[in-house]
């Protein structure tokens, strides 16, 4: 009994020192969250729940849910959580399935010259707000090329970011610049399938379209899921380029969520009301962050 003990009693120590010393590693990381987001969240839950202002920042009035009420029950909350709906699932789609299909076509080209994926991450490489910014200018009705050689070729030019084009637009230029992001992962993922995998289903007579569909596809499908959800939550919460090109838009039509906020805050000085609208905000995120792990979860099990 005690030969066999003693090297039992030693796992144990062991493992005791390898939690304890995975804690000490985790302290500083914890205590950066606690500082720099769990603080400004218990802020922000404070703020929506109270009668704030500028002015009263340092000591708000706690009043209860009346901000939520205010926010939910506002036409122009609903219109701007239906725009980032479209746009978060048409910009994911959109991104994923090309990022997919270019991800397939240029692999061999992409295996024979490295180098030739600089400059297809070359749009990663531009903060959002400048590409709307760039874009403003190109598309401008007055000033920009584009309408200006349409209109000297075709003799007319449609306006690109008036009220019945611009959601059009937005999603256009959302997807020109982040589909290198899905064409990324979706290519590191379809180079990572076996070689060996694909030589024993050509073995067996499978055609490519064969291949792609029942072997490729289920290889990839975490890497899909995984990019579907990031690519939903950052078209859902856009702001930057949306407010370069069009800000709100002709009677609120391109307000996004995120820009709905910003009003409130800033321009209609509604704290309460912004700080409720952005709770709402963050506990989506949190929820298709909680259904991509159940998700991945599931596949594992």
């Amino acid at each position: 009994m005690p030969a066999t003990g003693h090297p039992a009693a030693a796992a144990d120590n062991m493992a005791l020192v390898k939690r304890t010393e995975g804690r000490l590693y985790l302290t500083p990381l914890v205590g950066f969250l606690l500082l720099f987001l769990g603080f400004p969240a218990l802020l922000n839950l404070v703020y929506s729940v109270s009668t704030v202002s500028f002015e009263t920042l340092r000591s708000p009035q706690i009043s209860g849910f009346g901000n939520y009420v205010i926010a939910l029950t506002e036409p122009a909350f609903w219109q701007s959580v239906w725009f980032s709906l479209r746009f978060g699932i048409i910009t994911a789609v959109s991104e994923c399935l090309l990022g997919l299909f270019l991800a397939i076509f240029l692999k061999p080209l992409l295996s024979a010259r490295p180098v030739l994926m600089a400059p297809l991450m070359l749009p990663l490489m531009v903060a959002p707000a400048m590409v709307g910014l760039m874009y403003r200018l190109v598309l401008h009705e007055f000033a920009g090329p584009v309408p200006y050689y349409l209109f000297e070729w075709f003799g007319d030019s449609p306006a690109f970011l008036d009220y019945t084009n611009a959601f059009r637009t937005l999603i256009v230029i959302e997807v020109l610049q982040w589909t290198p992001f899905a064409f990324l992962l979706f290519y590191v993922a379809y180079i990572a399938i076996p070689a060996d995998v694909h030589e024993a289903a050509a073995l067996d007579g499978a055609t490519g379209l064969q291949r792609l569909w029942r072997i490729d596809l289920p290889l990839m499908v975490p890497t899909l899921v995984v990019a579907f959800f990031i690519r939903f939550i950052d078209g859902f919460r856009v702001f930057d380029n949306v407010y370069a090109l069009t800000g709100s838009g002709a009677g609120g039509s391109t307000t996004s969520l995120s820009i709905y906020i910003y009003q409130a805050f800033f321009k209609e000085g509604a704290i309460g009301k912004a700080v409720a609208a952005s709770v709402v905000l963050f506990i989506t995120s949190l929820l298709v962050l909680y259904g991509l792990n159940w998700l991945g979860a599931r596949r594992k099990r």
